[in-house]
């Protein structure tokens, strides 16, 4: 008997559409042996599911004795959902299918530090042409942004960066794009459910934003903690030997003041070259400028010292590092490893892999698309959509 058996024998048509969907099941008959339910059930279930438009009957299954089952999979076209990322000088928008595939896209940088008012009904025109060019039904919208995000709410909270919108409601911008419900979430944490997305075995791991600001996501037995105020993570603004220099959160002397992307463009600026990003800042190291390298490498130390702390108290499997400054991953790991090894404890490190994002430069946009999907198709989304009338 399963050990999941006793809290499945009364499994939903959700339930059961979400064990396809982890791929936990593929057939009526793995549903049965997983739940528990009777094949009548299971069938129930099953064609409710078929009706309204989310399963479908794939090829049939290799038969292991007896009459073949058919496979069931999720249907990829039943509707999609929309993804938002949105950072300080630059926004990713998409279009996904059901199963997390990209269906279009358009990413445009923007004035560094734009208000949501300014920014938003760009944004909803931009959504609007992408679903123009096919008749899509919208499900759900998932959206990030830098700072601390109340999830319950739907709008930031604290995001030093981000000026404008702390307090907007979002889903207001877009409702003449699609009523369909908005998700938000902190830009580190959906780049953490990108990695979950992605199908890594990992189940406890970290993961740094490293870009214009510096940010973590917290996963711990496959699951995204954000605390009990949505700032778990929050490792930029924590205070460390630098002294009195201004950061801007307000506060002095916080790890984005030398190690954030802002900080090393101006170091940068400052040694007589031009950068007017940290993604500039990037591909000058990549083309072997030796201050740019050193920039990074230098900020991946910083980081480290902080990362030691976390490492020690939360034991992860691995660091994934993603962002702008994930790019140049060899240089900014490299750093990174030099602190994070040698002041965190030597049981913590033994096993510990400091990997590059699964999904690179479009973790963002791949996290909001799992944001929406998880949201969604949970059972309790599903049922409800069963049990509304056609």
């Amino acid at each position: 008997m399963p050990d999941s058996w006793l809290s499945l024998r009364n499994a939903t048509a959700g339930d059961l559409l979400d064990l396809v969907r982890s791929g936990r099941a593929s057939s009526r008959s793995d549903l049965q042996r997983f739940t528990g339910l009777s094949r009548t059930a299971v069938n129930a279930r099953v064609s409710a599911l078929a009706d309204a438009g989310l399963l479908e009957y794939g090829d049939e299954l290799a038969s292991t004795g007896g009459r073949p089952a058919g496979s069931l999979v999720l249907r990829a076209d039943a509707g999609v959902v929309l993804a938002a990322a949105i950072g300080r000088s630059r926004s990713q928008l998409a279009v996904f299918d059901l199963l997390g595939r990209e269906l279009a896209g358009d990413t445009r940088d923007h004035v560094a530090g734009v208000s949501a008012e300014e920014l938003m009904p760009e944004i909803a025109k931009r959504f609007a042409a992408l679903l123009a060019e096919d008749d899509h039904t919208v499900l759900g919208v998932g959206m990030s942004l830098p700072g601390v995000v109340d999830e319950e709410l739907g709008v930031s909270v604290d995001s030093p960066m981000m000026g404008g919108w702390d307090g907007i409601e979002l889903s207001t911008y877009l409702a003449g794009v699609t009523t369909a419900p908005v998700f938000l979430a902190n830009d580190a944490d959906v780049m953490a459910r990108a990695e979950l997305f992605s199908g890594t075995d990992l189940r406890d791991f970290l993961v740094v934003k490293a870009s214009t600001g510096l940010g973590m996501g917290v996963v711990a037995g496959g699951r995204v903690l954000s605390g009990s105020l949505g700032a778990a993570g929050e490792i930029g603004h924590t205070r460390i030997g630098a002294g009195d220099l201004p950061c801007r959160c307000g506060s002095a002397g916080c790890l984005e003041s030398v190690a954030g992307g802002w900080a090393l463009v101006n170091a940068f600026n400052d040694s007589g070259r031009e950068a007017g990003h940290v993604r500039d800042l990037v591909g000058f190291a990549l083309a072997g400028d030796a201050v740019a390298r050193n920039l990074l490498r230098e900020s991946g130390r910083h980081l480290g010292e902080v990362l030691a702390v976390a490492v020690n108290l939360l034991n992860p499997e691995a660091v994934v590092i993603g962002g702008d400054m994930g790019v140049a991953f060899e240089t900014y790991a490299a750093g990174v490893r030099e602190t994070l090894y040698a002041r965190a404890t030597a049981l913590a490190t033994r096993d510990l892999r400091i990997l590059s994002a699964a999904q690179g430069d479009s973790s963002g946009l791949v996290g909001c698309a799992a944001l929406a999907l998880d949201h969604v198709l949970a059972p309790g989304a599903v049922d409800t959509r069963l049990a509304q009338p056609a």
